[in-house]
């Protein structure tokens, strides 16, 4: 073994501030390095092999090692390896992609932006309310609401729209003009003998309360993911769009979709906003659109938001936004062969039909467990709400970190799940390309694992 093998851990801890990690903690424990991947498989440097359950961070959905995709980069890089799009420069494969993307998302978007990843593709569209509202003569109308569980990115802005108290504490956010309202998590927050509709009414007039109360004058745009990923797999309930889309509607309140988790197969349709007819102005994407292989995002825009920036730079100038990897060509390559992979392999109609076997599996295997709350989700993404007493509708102490326990028992057991200790739960996000023996093994595997820790 080689100096530089051998060492990796230690070198690994003196020389990176690792991303949401708790660095008093990793000093103890140290870093699990991955070392390469197949399929849904990972082998770290220990030598263990394990299961993807979360592809990544909700994005592997084609699998690890397909050749279709280093095969693109290879040949985008040798072609044409950078060039910036700034002042009307373009690419090939950058305008190439853009088509594809307005074909298969929804009909009323009309341009596309491109970056590196969803937090810049969120702060972007922040930037773009901003202008816009500038532009039409409302400058005041500049208040951007989110929801409280919600993630949007860790970036100053975009950290200020993820509704997770741990990204604002000590960071001195969120920034002026960002606004919460509560989450859609039905589980955990409706009133005692209220339906999900009537839940979802409420929620729409807490949201319009917000509104008047800070003047509907004031509020530029809505953001929401169609089902909240790192606040804890959150599934609309029963009307909850519907009911929020007659709000932003009424105030003329731009609604931002938030698609990097559930864009491209996850829910098994091709976004999110097809599930709960969502119908947005603008909309992010990001993580699956090149399955991770590449840091790359897509935000769109309507046709009417569109003409006013062109109106707006006529009368201003240059719209002066943008980033040095923008349209890039590689990513831009990359995601094209990636979009290929879905489509030949049929993964959207696979995550759908998979999906509803491993939420089948999950909810079949815990049905008489008192430890388990809720199985949720929708298509290939779900989360197990763990419960100290489920019947009684007790949630865990927080500070026992159970779900934390649980999914170091599932990695020592070949399995990677993730905690969302905000809502004591563990969640899966199995690429797309998993089959339904993988999810038995998945699903098994998971079930020893939290019976070890929850019986210890």
């Amino acid at each position: 073994m080689s100096f530089h093998e051998k060492d990796l851990k230690k070198l690994d801890a003196d020389t990176i501030l690792h991303p949401s990690t708790n660095a008093h903690e990793f000093a103890k424990s140290g870093s699990k390095i991955m070392q390469n991947g197949q399929g849904i498989y990972l082998q770290d440097t220990d030598g263990n092999r394990l299961i993807d359950a979360v592809a990544g961070l909700w994005c592997v959905n084609v699998g690890y090692g397909r050749p279709e995709l280093a095969d693109a980069m290879h040949s985008a890089a040798t072609n044409l390896s950078y060039y910036h799009t700034f002042t009307g420069m373009s690419n090939v494969p950058q305008i190439e992609l853009a088509e594809r993307l307005l074909n298969l998302a929804p009909s009323n978007m009309s341009k596309v932006f491109f970056a590196s990843g969803g937090s810049d593709g969120n702060d972007s569209l922040m930037k773009i309310v901003w202008y816009y509202h500038n532009l039409i003569g409302k400058p005041q109308k500049r208040k951007i609401i989110s929801r409280w569980q919600a993630y949007h990115g860790t970036s100053i802005a975009t950290a200020s729209l993820t509704g997770l108290p741990s990204f604002h504490k000590d960071f001195n956010l969120p920034i002026e003009g960002v606004l919460h309202t509560e989450s859609p998590d039905y589980f955990r927050h409706a009133l005692e003998g209220e339906s999900e509709l009537e839940f979802s009414k409420r929620r729409a007039k807490q949201l319009e309360d917000l509104i008047l109360e800070h003047g509907p004058d004031t509020v530029g745009a809505f953001i929401a993911e169609p089902v909240m990923g790192a606040g804890g797999v959150i599934t609309p309930p029963e009307g909850y769009f519907a009911e929020i889309q007659k709000i932003t509607k009424k105030y003329d309140i731009l609604f931002i979709a938030d698609e990097v988790v559930c864009g491209f197969g996850r829910l098994g349709t091709w976004f999110g906003s097809e599930v709960y007819d969502i119908k947005p102005d603008m909309m992010t994407t990001a993580k699956a659109l090149t399955s991770g292989y590449f840091p790359f995002s897509a935000s769109f825009i309507t046709e009417e938001i569109w003409d006013v920036i062109k109106q707006g730079s006529a009368k201003y100038g240059s719209f002066a936004h943008g980033y040095t990897y923008a349209g890039h060509p590689i990513g831009a390559a990359v995601a094209m062969a990636n979009l290929d992979i879905i489509e030949n392999e049929k993964l959207v109609d696979k995550s759908a039909d998979v999906g509803a076997y491993f939420h089948q599996s999950l909810n079949q295997r815990f049905a008489n467990d008192n430890f388990v709350g809720q199985v949720r989700g929708q298509g290939m993404i779900a989360a197990v709400q763990l419960m100290a007493d489920a019947e009684n509708k007790v949630f865990l102490d927080s500070s026992l970190k159970t779900a934390g326990k649980v999914t170091a028992k599932c990695y020592e057991n070949g399995l990677i799940a993730r905690p969302l200790p905000s809502v004591d739960s563990v969640a899966f996000s199995p690429p797309l390309v998993t089959t339904k023996e993988e999810v038995d093994q998945i699903v098994d595997i998971f079930e020893a694992s939290v019976r070890a820790v929850i019986e210890a």
